[in-house]
């Protein structure tokens, strides 16, 4: 028996569980051997269904990972555990873990002081008692590597996907143009200098810039927010459903990522999957997964920004390269490749422990037989 760790179920969809849950689901396909567990109150209600999810404990959050979850792989013999957000059992040495970056550590403005002290005081313990590490890209596996003193050997990448849904939409014969934004609103997304650089366009008056995701905390500057508040072109569109969301990006003149740090980045491959160009910021791990399929700028200077927006909207055989090029680019991508990788990984950590079992009932049978000699 393999048991994961499926407490992001209880929590809302962002990146993170993102990742997890289409791991989970795509392991559900592969193997026969998982049992999928977590705490009650699950939000998640679909997936748990598919994953036959399991719900045991008293607790929740970090004491259920903590508390229960332990408790209940202690009585179930100690099985590998799998943990596929950045938490996990801190004592528990027989599992694979995930950690996805640490912005946390480069980007502390975005994060409260507690949740720093959290992440930066539980991940060393972790990661000195588990067999494994995924993380989503090369990048982060240098940052975690080298920030952690954790040997690289140890970390495996297991990139992020997009699920078949994101699709390119039929064409439109009239329609809006806008660019489009997608984020949560920490301060490393950027969003500040995004609207500026776009408030510094000129002869675009009925463009807009659409923003998904919330509208608070984004901004420095309380004089920008205001602007931004009165500029009707600039639409705060909050959180939107998948199927919302898909049809923003096919109806996008394009899709702009100026985030400072990312792990990995799935919005601009669910841009790229819509048939969406996308103009991205050269940093941390973007180049790394849009490699020559996107428009990139310096995320720290405003003009670069603009003009890679001028420039996008203006030239059309570039946006159709950009549409091919992406379009290219997601297909390196699959939750079921993934999903091959982690259990791959599950049976480079098994096979040993089988050989030894093996080997220990051979020893055993060997001195049976010789003391019948």
């Amino acid at each position: 028996m393999i048991v994961i760790n499926a407490r992001f179920l209880t929590q809302e969809l962002r990146g993170v569980q993102r990742f997890a849950e289409q791991i989970c689901l795509a392991l559900k396909q592969l193997r026969d051997d998982v049992v999928f567990v977590a705490p009650h109150g699950i939000q998640m209600h679909e997936s748990a269904k598919a994953l036959d999810v399991q719900c045991i404990g008293s607790h929740s959050g970090h004491l259920w990972e903590q508390l229960d979850l332990p408790l209940y792989l202690r009585r179930q013999g100690n099985p590998l555990l799998i943990s596929l957000c950045s938490t996990a059992p801190l004592l528990y040495g027989n599992q694979i873990a995930t950690h996805h970056d640490v912005t946390y550590v480069r980007h502390p403005e975005s994060y409260t002081r507690t949740f720093r002290l959290l992440y930066r005081t539980m991940t060393p313990i972790m990661l000195s008692r588990i067999k494994s590490l995924l993380t989503v890209s090369a990048f982060s596996k240098g940052e975690i590597s080298q920030f952690y003193k954790y040997p690289e050997k140890k970390i495996f990448v297991v990139p992020n996907a997009v699920s078949g849904a994101f699709q390119p939409g039929p064409p439109l014969k009239e329609q809006q143009d806008y660019l489009l934004a997608v984020s949560s609103p920490s301060a490393h997304k950027n969003f500040s200098r995004m609207i500026k650089a776009f408030l510094l366009l000129r002869g675009h008056d009925d463009l807009q810039l659409r923003i998904v995701g919330g509208a608070s905390g984004i901004f420095s500057d309380d004089n920008l927010q205001r602007l931004a508040s009165r500029d009707p072109r600039i639409r705060f569109l909050g959180r939107l459903s998948d199927d919302e969301l898909i049809s923003q990006y096919q109806g996008a003149t394009a899709f702009v990522f100026p985030s400072l740090y990312e792990g990995f980045g799935i919005p601009p491959l669910e841009a790229q999957a819509c048939g969406c160009p996308v103009l991205a910021a050269n940093a941390a791990s973007i180049p790394e997964v849009l490699q020559a399929s996107a428009l990139y700028f310096d995320p720290l200077d405003v003009c670069h920004m603009a003009a890679a927006m001028e420039r996008i909207l203006t030239d059309m055989p570039l946006r159709q390269s950009l549409r091919r090029r992406g379009l290219n680019n997601v297909a390196r991508f699959s939750w079921e490749e993934s999903a091959r990788q982690v259990s791959q990984r599950i049976d480079a950590l098994l096979s040993p422990a089988r050989d030894r079992r093996t080997n220990q009932g051979s020893d055993a049978l060997g001195r049976e037989s010789s003391s019948k000699l």
